[in-house]
């Protein structure tokens, strides 16, 4: 679909450009006639209607203060601007919220458009109001550059304002409703922007809550404004099929009544058919036309108890053929979003598949007004907030993606992991224990891990489904019990794996283990270096002496200095200086003169200790610090070494002979003392690179490969150039223990006839 492809555009700021805009704008449709606006006496009422204890003093005030606020503005229609809060309350009456809601949904736009303030709105009202209108009005203020950043930190400040109180998400979905049903006098670029972002956003974020009828009307109102000749062709075939269809849905509803009524199950059936965006979306996701599919109308059976549920689905089940493969039970395990019901398909009259729900009253209302329908089943569980924060698992998922906020600090990736988990289907997974575990379709074990604890999560290192050993980037399927093996040897995960995980709270917390062990990396080597310089300045190096030098150096903690050394973005004498003012710094370009800097490092490091205190030790790639080899021919252990800083990759290491390093002698202070710490017997490979001049001769490289594999050498690449017509060039990259290794390699190569010469390249 076209606006699929073009999703995820500018949300939330200019939303609000709907509902204060004075006169209609250019390309908008002129402004209609004023229509009849709901009075006081017509709200009261449709409050008392579900709720006989309201307090209509409050509500009679919250109207006119709002009405008077808003005085003589209008709205793109030509309405008078107070009808929009006036509608956005009556759609939440329909909900059956609490009179606090109702209030908050009047004055929702005072603060931003009037001169009222948060202090009046108290005074009046209560801080309870207050408190919801303010949350509303702080998503209204709030300017950005990137309009992807924009995007994504709006909606940031939205869940967090829901999470501290899920009635801003209530009103804000209704207040986007009634915009969405007065778009038409909006200019047609902010049409699409605005049905775009509802579509991608309101839409998904209703259906979270379970408010399925608002969902459903968020989608078809998006759907035909961005694709209004789709939008029409469907509707066309729907009418057109209800009309052909009449009489055998009359016929299916009646025939469904009468048998479970002939059981002694008191019911209510009814028959609906689908949406059109649900309809377009299954032909476009299923690649079928209109005619194709099967289960567009659907029946619900409402019964008066859980017992009755399964009572029914044996009548029904006894009463027509069966589909294999459609019947699913969201009542012994809901869905994230709260919804619960039986779902069957059977094969009714005319041979049509005939779908059907089958749930309590309570579980239906659930199930069209989401989270908003535990407000008027739960009364005297306390305030409806404290309510769904304890019971809801609609209100879980909302905690949970908060979490993320504090482990994503980039903007647009937890707008993407958001987006992500808002489109998602479920599959449901087990503990050994168990324990349900609810992800997303396609997730996999690593999520399945941080789903049941970051920890585990960090320190998962293999898996088992159904009792048999998997890897880790399995896909899981309905009903799978899954046993994550961990190891406390592993502390932060390989980053590759935010790459295969699915949810956004696996991502995220991947992303901050693995940014938390590389900073630990780079303050672990800032460390050293600080040491060093002081040890060799022979001055006295103390942790509390740097904590009264933070504030020179503009970093909160030492653990932030040392990585900021660590990371090349300081120098250690510039720590030196802050903690001891009259630090002199000893230049490293003593050691310079005609033969440059490379040349006397040396002559100076060749006679040292092979084990230097002083030097940092290297322990491999796979160590405690920042390190990487010099490419082209880099280090292997028994090489004489030094280490170059690179600001924000670490250290490289260069064999002490390298030509690279002439690259580096304008910059004495990225120089480092460092010395091998690596086990005679370690298995850990290095590259290394050798050129071998050969005989051109058939099997000649042949000779050359099988001399490197028998002395247990790996190659990695080979590139060959011919130098004259007897002679080749031939450069290897290979992998080799240490030094003794290599050259135990090169001295068998030059042993074959085929080999005229062997030499090593260094990096």
């Amino acid at each position: 679909m076209v606006y699929r492809r073009r999703r995820h555009t500018q949300m939330l700021a200019a939303t609000e450009s709907v509902a204060v805009a004075p006169t209609a704008p250019a390309g908008a449709r002129p402004a209609k006639p004023r229509a009849r606006m709901m009075r006081q006496y017509d709200l009261v009422e449709r409050v008392r209607s579900y709720n006989p204890n309201t307090d209509e003093d409050l509500l009679n005030r919250a109207y006119v203060y709002a009405m008077k606020a808003h005085g003589s503005q209008t709205r793109a229609s030509g309405d008078p601007y107070f009808s929009h809060p006036l509608e956005v309350a009556a759609i939440l009456t329909d909900l059956k919220l609490d009179d606090a809601t109702i209030v908050a949904a009047l004055l929702h736009d005072t603060i931003e458009d009037t001169e009222a303030t948060r202090a009046e709105i108290d005074q009046l009202f209560g801080p309870e109001i207050g408190a919801l209108v303010e949350g509303l009005t702080k998503l209204k203020r709030l300017e950005l550059v990137s309009r992807e950043a924009k995007q994504a930190e709006n909606l940031r400040k939205l869940l967090l304002a829901i999470a501290d109180d899920v009635r801003v998400l209530l009103v804000k979905l209704a207040d986007r409703l009634h915009n969405m049903r007065t778009l038409e006098f909006v200019p047609p670029e902010s049409r699409r922007r605005i049905a775009e972002e509802t579509l991608d956003i309101y839409a998904p974020l209703a259906g979270r809550m379970g408010m399925q009828q608002m969902r459903e009307e968020l989608e078809d109102l998006s759907f035909r404004m961005l694709d209004p000749e789709a939008y029409s062709v469907v509707m066309q075939r729907l009418d057109a099929l209800a009309e052909r269809n009449r009489n055998l849905i009359g016929e299916i509803e009646a025939q469904l009544s009468n048998n479970l009524r002939h059981n002694g199950l008191g019911t209510r059936v009814y028959g609906r058919r689908k949406k059109p965006f649900s309809i377009w979306t299954k032909m476009e996701r299923k690649s079928v036309g209109f005619e194709q599919l099967s289960d567009i109308f659907g029946f619900r059976i409402v019964v008066t108890d859980v017992a009755a549920c399964y009572r029914a689905l044996g009548i029904v089940h006894t009463t027509w053929p069966v589909v294999p493969g459609r019947f699913k039970d969201y009542i012994s395990t809901p869905k994230q979003n709260d919804y619960r019901s039986i779902h069957t398909t059977v094969i009714g009259p005319g041979n049509q598949r005939v779908e059907l729900q089958i749930r309590t009253e309570e579980m239906d209302q659930i199930a069209e007004r989401g989270i908003a329908a535990h407000v008027f089943y739960k009364e005297g569980a306390g305030s409806p907030t404290e309510f769904l924060k304890r019971e809801s698992n609609a209100f879980a998922w909302l905690r949970h993606t908060v979490g993320i906020l504090s482990e994503s600090a980039n903007p647009e990736e937890f707008l993407e992991h958001t987006k992500l988990e808002l489109f998602h289907d479920q599959v449901f997974c087990f503990t050994p224990k168990g324990k349900l575990i609810a992800l997303p379709r396609h997730a996999n074990v690593i999520d399945f891990a941080y789903a049941v604890h970051t920890d585990v999560g960090n320190s998962a290192v293999g898996c088992k489904i159904n009792g048999k050993f998997a890897p880790l980037s399995s896909e899981l399927q309905n009903g799978d019990e899954v046993e994550v093996l961990t190891s406390e040897a592993q502390s932060a995960p390989p980053s590759a794996w935010e790459s295969l995980a699915i949810t956004g709270k696996a991502r995220a917390a991947i992303r901050r283990a693995t940014r938390t062990a590389v900073r630990d990396q780079y303050a672990g080597l800032g460390r050293r270096i600080v040491e060093r310089l002081f040890e060799r300045a022979k001055i006295e190096y103390a942790d509390d002496k740097l904590k009264g030098a933070l504030p020179r150096l503009a970093r909160a903690s030492i653990d932030d200095v040392m990585a900021a050394v660590g990371r090349g973005e300081i120098k250690a004498s510039d720590v030196a200086r802050a903690m001891y003012p009259d630090y002199k710094e000893e230049r490293v370009a003593r050691y310079a003169g005609k033969k440059g800097l490379a040349a006397k490092l040396k002559e100076k490091v060749v006679p040292e200790a092979p084990r230097s205190p002083v030097a940092i030790p290297i322990r491999g790639i796979n160590s405690d610090l920042p390190v990487k080899f010099a490419p082209n021919g880099g280090a292997v252990p028994g090489d004489r070494i030094v280490g170059i800083v690179t600001p924000g990759e670490g250290i490289t290491i260069y064999p002490i002979q390298s030509p690279a390093l002439k690259d580096f002698e304008e910059e004495p202070e990225r120089w480092l003392d460092v010395r091998w710490d690596i086990e005679d017997s370690t298995p850990q490979r290095f590259p290394a690179r050798i050129k071998v001049e050969n005989v051109n001769e058939p099997g000649a490289l042949a000779q050359i490969a099988t001399v490197i594999a028998e002395h247990d050498g790996n190659i990695d690449n080979i590139s060959m150039q011919r130098r004259s017509p007897d002679f080749t060039e031939t450069t290897i990259d290979l992998e080799v223990y240490d030094l003794k290794h290599l050259s135990a390699i090169i001295a068998q190569l030059r042993a074959k006839a085929v080999v005229a010469r062997v030499e090593r390249v260094n990096g």
